[in-house]
């Protein structure tokens, strides 16, 4: 087994314009593996049998892997989604099963969802629903939790796996329990290798708390850098940040269930997001954090800003700057050829993964 490399096309060049056929083909000329679509009302706005029908064989005939989204499960973040909700025709939990049922119809079985949102145009703590003072974060897992319980029969009647991801406001320690109680055999993880830094975890840990439930994937590099907050995460291609590939990667070939690598890329900005590192209030969030880890995220600063500083890597000014359709199409190709690279390496025939079953191929 190996790991077959595709894109998000949420952050697709002219996906809009491009539709979802349009966008497969696009991909399949990039010699891409495959598509994750984030929303299934990208396939088709109405749910249409037929439509959903017709992008699943376009995938199937250019030989690409499909993976969709649905829609969050935290029903404190509900509200911002009300399209969901006209699905159910006022009820959102039967909005949200009727995307289930639509797409494993039509043969599509790995599904993402999320927690909550992060409002880019506010600036601190109060941008990132953990720390929402109306309702505690414990409380918004603890609903959760309700809502995978009562849509797991759906996952059952239909076959789907619903993949929570390690969003920018939960952690992978979180995840994991969410998954666990709630079970495995409906639910799994979409691993996104970059929002784990923004917890302050390390990405390499973080891969391996998370690979036994792994399903689906988000992935993108990381640049860390010292700012007026503490550090600012930002996003960048495969092998031009700090993450270390062959060690997550590593973890990947080792999971139990066959692991995509969607690579979410960038539009219009690397996405900067703080991690408030000297606010008591922020290391107070994080009840998890190991010392240990959070020693790692601050080595993983210095490293990259010491590379910014020998002009091996862009600085906090160029981070922050503007990013063109050319750009945004360079991260997806640039991250693709270098993920391949990393998994030649670790996949050659004179190379074995271990695995708890034993040993195989990579």
């Amino acid at each position: 087994m190996t790991l077959r490399v595709g894109t998000d096309t949420s952050k697709f060049p002219r996906a809009d314009a491009l539709g979802a056929i349009g966008t497969l083909e696009a991909i399949a000329e990039l010699g891409l593996d495959g598509a994750f679509f984030r929303s299934a009302l990208a396939l088709s706005p109405t749910l249409d049998a037929g439509e959903l029908a017709a992008v699943a064989d376009a995938a199937r005939d250019l030989g690409l892997y499909l993976e969709v989204g649905t829609a969050k499960v935290n029903p404190y973040a509900t509200p911002e989604a009300p399209e969901i909700r006209r699905l159910g025709e006022g009820d959102y939990l039967l909005g949200l099963e009727r995307i289930i049922r639509a797409v494993t119809a039509a043969g599509i079985t790995e599904l993402w969802t999320a927690t909550a949102n992060y409002q880019f145009r506010i600036r601190g703590l109060h941008a990132c629903d953990r720390f929402r003072t109306d309702v505690e974060w414990s409380e918004q897992l603890r609903a959760t939790a309700k809502v995978l319980d009562r849509i797991a029969p759906v996952l059952r009647d239909t076959g789907a796996h619903l993949n929570i991801e390690t969003h920018e406001e939960i952690t992978s320690f979180e995840v994991v329990r969410l998954v666990e109680q709630a079970g495995p055999d409906e639910f799994g993880i979409t691993f996104d290798t970059a929002n784990v830094l923004v917890r302050c975890e390390d990405p390499v840990a973080a891969a391996a708390r998370v690979a036994p439930y792994t399903r689906l994937s988000h992935v993108r590099d990381v640049a860390l850098h010292s700012t007026d907050d503490g550090i600012g995460r930002f996003l960048a291609p495969v092998g031009q940040g700090v993450i270390d590939w062959h060690a997550v990667l590593g973890s990947l070939l080792e999971a139990p269930h066959p692991v995509n690598l969607s690579i979410e890329g960038v539009v219009r900005m690397a996405a900067e997001m703080p991690l408030y590192i000297h606010d008591p209030v922020w290391r107070a969030g994080h009840p998890d954090l190991t010392d240990q880890e959070y020693e790692s995220v601050l080595a993983l600063t210095r490293d990259y800003e010491s590379r910014a500083a020998a002009g091996l890597a862009p600085g906090l000014d160029a981070l922050r700057g503007s990013i063109d359709d050319e750009q945004s199409l360079a991260f997806i190709t640039e991250s693709a050829a270098a993920l391949r690279a990393v998994l030649a390496d670790l996949t050659g025939p004179e190379r074995l993964v271990t695995t708890e079953t034993g040993m195989r191929n990579a």
